[in-house]
């Protein structure tokens, strides 16, 4: 700090221009010395700081390699502290001129952020803390950009999400985040392969534009000379594989969609989806719910997890109501009162709603327009909402007892849907149906979309009774490790690139 006008003002920051020039003329003189660090190739690793930690009284006086990034140096004339950062932590690290002779010299000019490599003895340091005593010093590669300032560290949130890397190593609990994620990713495919279901990849471009709400990102095959898509979803190629006598199948999917971007979207996204022959919607239900009660208690050691100042209990039986039964309870509007669609239109237009269908709106349209306006934000724990109308339900087998609505749910946890279910449309007549329906308004409203005539034919050699789920990843993840954004558990989230 320095004063001016007897009033205390931060000093100067170091120019970031002048540090770089200074970084890189230390390489140029290693290189010069023939010590250059990239021409590094290994260092063998014996242990790392959590290891050591955790095993400090079996390692003590033990002979260690580690290796880390030079997060800390503290130099006291002969000897000097310091802590390194590696996959598992931070240790201390002690050395002193007595030890390292003339490469004691050569450390103290190493800088915040090089990567190095130390060989000692695991000791304890009269404040208790556990260190290596090295014996041995070793610069791997040069860091020639400055890591943040220590105490404030990296805080842009945009800068964060676009230097991931740096962002990984001055916040230690963004990588506990992905760690989280791969637990969780492990723990589904345990739990699936537990029940049976075979594990399989299907392709990710498709050469059709098919009939789905969701906008496709295209591209050129040039060797075939076609246009190609990447997927939307992983839906039709693994219902193709239960026609052809799998029983149970998943796949953990990379999802593109060329839409808007918000704390919930991103373009690139993950799913897991899951179809099992002679099943219906129901048992979706029941396995999703005991999927997340456990998931739950093996990654956050209980069934209720803090989520935004909430507390949501996964364990507890879910609350089930269908569609009808959810805008009953929160508009108080009455499908079984509608006896048309202009019944409907008018109940709307008494609650001041907007649907989008306008004039041309049936029953199904309107309760979906009272259920966004009304219902979703109010489903803070979890909740199973069921029996769609068909209108936005075009993969979704129609109930028996009511042609109107389909057999499928959505279950929702914090104002969010976090997946979607139904008992699958085996039925390749009213399937083509449907789908010319939607391919119709696709082309309406100026956009490109044909039928999948494959699939089509897959249903046409029959399909079981098939029960199918899709959840999305990134959003449980989000659940599970309390965080407000999805771009806050995607490793790389998509970013608009910035005026170089």
């Amino acid at each position: 700090m320095q004063k001016e006008n007897n009033v205390t003002v931060p000093a100067a920051e170091p120019d970031l221009n002048e540090i770089m020039k200074i970084r890189r003329e230390k390489l140029k003189a290693l290189q010069n010395a023939g010590e250059d660090p990239y021409r590094k190739t290994k260092f063998a690793r014996t242990h790392q700081s959590a290891d050591i930690i955790a095993g400090y009284d079996a390692l003590e006086n033990t002979f260690v390699r580690v290796a880390g990034r030079l997060m800390s140096k503290r130099l006291m004339g002969k000897a000097a502290f310091a802590h390194i950062l590696d996959g598992k932590g931070q240790i201390q690290i002690y050395l002193s001129v007595n030890d390292l002779g003339e490469k004691y010299a050569a450390f103290k000019d190493y800088d915040i952020g090089d990567i190095v490599g130390i060989s000692g003895k695991v000791f304890k340091t009269r404040t208790g803390e556990i260190s290596v005593h090295a014996e041995d010093v070793e610069l791997l590669s040069k860091s020639l950009l400055p890591l943040p300032e220590k105490y404030h560290g990296l805080k842009d949130q945009d800068m964060r999400y676009r230097q991931r890397y740096v962002d990984l190593i001055v916040n230690p609990e963004v990588k506990n985040t992905f760690v989280t994620r791969s637990k969780i990713l492990s723990f589904i495919r345990s739990y699936l392969d537990g029940l049976g279901y075979l594990e399989v990849d299907t392709p990710v471009l498709h050469t059709l534009e098919i009939g789905a709400a969701a906008r496709p990102f295209k591209t050129h095959h040039n060797a075939l000379d076609i246009d190609m898509y990447l997927r939307i979803e992983t839906e039709l190629y693994l219902k193709r594989l239960i026609v052809g006598g799998f029983d149970k199948v998943y796949e953990v999917g990379r999802i593109f969609r060329n839409e808007g971007m918000d704390t919930s979207h991103n373009p690139e996204f993950t799913t897991i989806e899951m179809y099992q022959a002679y099943s219906d919607y129901k048992d979706m239900m029941d396995l999703i719910e005991d999927m997340y009660r456990k998931l739950a208690k093996e990654i956050c050691g209980g069934d209720v997890v803090p989520y935004q100042g909430r507390e949501i209990a996964l364990g507890k039986p879910w609350e089930r109501l269908t569609m009808a039964e959810a805008v009953k309870k929160y508009a108080g509007v009455d499908y079984a009162d509608w006896n048309s669609d202009a019944d409907a239109r008018a109940a709307a237009a008494a609650k001041g709603l907007e649907v989008p269908e306008g004039g041309n709106a049936t029953k199904g349209h309107v309760l979906l327009a009272f259920f966004d306006a009304f219902v979703e934000e109010n489903l803070i724990q979890p909740t199973i909402i069921y029996d769609y109308p068909v209108e936005n339900s075009p993969l979704a087998k129609r109930k028996a007892d009511n042609p109107a609505f389909t057999e499928r749910f959505e279950y929702f946890v914090c104002a969010r849907e976090m997946g979607n279910a139904f008992s699958e449309l085996n039925d390749p007549i009213d399937q083509r149906e449907r789908f010319e329906k939607q391919v119709a308004a696709k082309r309406a409203a100026g956009a490109n979309a044909e039928v999948d005539e494959d699939f089509i034919t897959a249903l046409e050699y029959g399909m079981p009774p098939t029960g199918g789920l899709g959840l999305g990843l990134d959003r449980l993840v989000m659940l599970l490790t309390d965080s407000p954004s999805i771009r806050d558990v995607l490793l790389f989230p998509t970013m608009k690139p910035r005026n170089k």
